[in-house]
């Protein structure tokens, strides 16, 4: 059988990195190809080599039996090759027709001018595909995050129309951001995809690679070292592949874990309300106590979070941080002033700053504070920071390497160091600290926040699974609605069952 895709020995060098060493894969006519491997492993840059976006430094492509050079992402798509962004590549004041298209030619846009009802028409049709009814006309940013990632495919097959050959969609980590359902929605546009696809799809979560593919590929510093079908392998084997080591949850153990310490409650929050997000939320937290907030999509889990940092808008109610009360619409530099941190989710938007080194986002905020009358001690703070790349295993060619070129994994600890470097830290918030991260990485993380609390650091974290919320926390906090919806205490001692938590959060 001949392969639809073949990457031959591709090698790829940056300045000071190796991304990509002599690696091979086939991908077969209709198959889900899986692509696992942690942080920095390649995977993204494989894609990317893929899709036109890198050029490789060695080895060759072939398509469809044929030798393929693929200069750009527009010539992977005269070839019938798309990539799904794992953060997506819409255009948010455009319209959903604007996006499908814009990089694309079209019959219904002549020197800059379009055909409104025929780009309209058209892209319709292509989110029929999808059995999608969203609105052509509709703006992108007025979307969910769901109904975004649908433009995203629609925009991906409507490559279809520049081939007559069935086409190459590469899927670099779509499930990160979605919920269970919306998972099961993708998995099921997956699934009606393959009869006129075949699919490479990259996840850090092995039940879904093992779920919808048929055969897995696994990646280790850039390498290629194993290759599995679904019905030969199972998580423990794929994890062991992975990380090097047997599978070990030891941030969801109880051993060693003690019950916090009955001190005053460092966080405060009272009666926090934001129209239409959130209302009447309160909590309170003590010295090395970590509070989970879970709840489904829409729960207002996430905004209450952010709120308690000063970043929503239009916030009543009242925070206090080891007794001194910040204004619940104060901005984030009074919850930063009182020793409060915050880890977003959105990494790239908002945790890290493009176009700046590893080591100038890590001490951006606190570094100068190592200085002495206004004078910043470089060397003093550089060791601080390279003792945090080295605790959070950041996986960097150097310091001084541009944060966009990290894995988002790496670039999440990055975010995540940058608050570590404080010595006034009291309380730290992580909306959806394990995103993106695989497993080995995980456990890496949950390590650092169990050895934190231990020190007395209050921890909020939005978590993203249940098995995360039970393992990790002291407390857990479930809404739905915008409102608090169940409260389960001093976990250490009684822990609830699963399926009182899915109840309060359904």
């Amino acid at each position: 059988m001949t392969p639809v895709l073949a990457a031959s020995n591709i090698g790829k060098a940056y300045p000071g990195v190796r991304a990509l060493h002599d690696v091979s894969l086939e991908l077969r006519p209709n198959e889900v190809l899986g692509l696992i491997g942690q942080n920095g492993s390649g995977k993204s840059t494989l894609l990317k080599v893929l899709s036109g976006m890198e050029q490789p430094s060695t080895g060759s492509l072939s398509l469809r039996g044929q030798e393929a050079v693929i200069w750009s992402p527009l010539a992977a798509a005269r070839l019938g090759i798309g990539l799904v962004h794992q953060e997506q590549s819409l255009i948010p004041n455009l319209t959903v027709a604007e996006n499908i298209f814009f990089d694309k030619p079209s019959p219904h846009r002549r020197f800059g001018i379009y055909n409104w009802r025929g780009l309209n028409r058209e892209a319709a049709r292509q989110l029929a595909k999808l059995e999608c009814d969203i609105a052509p006309d509709t703006r992108v940013d007025a979307l969910s995050f769901s109904d975004r990632q649908m433009v995203e495919f629609a925009k991906v097959l409507a490559i279809e129309e520049l081939v007559d050959q069935p086409l190459v969609i590469l899927f670099d980590e779509p499930t990160s951001l979605l919920s269970p359902s919306e998972v099961d929605d993708l998995f099921r546009q997956i699934r009606r995809l393959r009869a006129r696809a075949s699919i490479v799809f990259v996840s850090h979560r092995m039940e879904e690679v093992l779920e919808i593919s048929d055969r897995v590929h696994v990646m280790v510093n850039g390498e290629n070292v194993a290759e599995r079908t679904r019905d030969t392998t199972n998580h423990e084997e794929l994890y062991h592949l992975m990380v090097g080591s047997r599978r070990s949850d030891d941030y969801y153990q109880e051993s060693g874990r003690e019950p916090v310490g009955a001190s005053s409650p460092r966080l405060v929050v009272r009666g926090l309300s934001a129209p239409g997000r959130f209302r009447e939320v309160s909590l309170s937290a003590r010295p090395g106590e970590i509070v989970a907030v879970t709840g489904v999509a829409g729960s207002g889990a996430e905004a209450f979070c952010r709120a308690i940092f000063g970043a929503e808008d239009g916030v009543g109610g009242s925070v206090s941080v080891a007794g001194e009360e910040l204004a619940a619409s104060a901005l984030p530099d009074a919850a930063i002033r009182a020793g409060v941190g915050y880890v977003p989710a959105e990494r790239k938007l908002e945790g890290v700053i493009v176009g700046r080194t590893v080591l100038e986002n890590i001490v951006l905020t606190f570094g100068p504070q190592m200085g002495r009358a206004g004078l910043i001690n470089r060397r003093k703070e550089t060791a601080h920071a390279l003792s945090w790349i080295n605790r959070l295993r950041v996986k960097t060619p150097s310091p001084v390497e541009y944060v966009e070129r990290l894995s988002g994994g790496n670039q999440q600890k990055v975010s995540l160091a940058k608050w570590l470097m404080s010595d006034r830290l009291q309380v730290l918030i992580l909306d959806h600290p394990t995103r993106g991260l695989d497993p080995g990485a995980k456990a890496d993380l949950f390590g650092v926040m169990r050895e934190l609390a231990r020190q007395g650091l209050t921890i909020v974290f939005v978590s993203e699974t249940l098995e995360e919320t039970l393992g990790m926390a002291d407390t857990v906090i479930v809404m739905r609605d915008g409102e608090v919806s169940a409260r389960f205490e001093d976990l250490c001692l009684h822990k609830p069952r699963p399926e009182e938590i899915v109840e309060a959060m359904v």
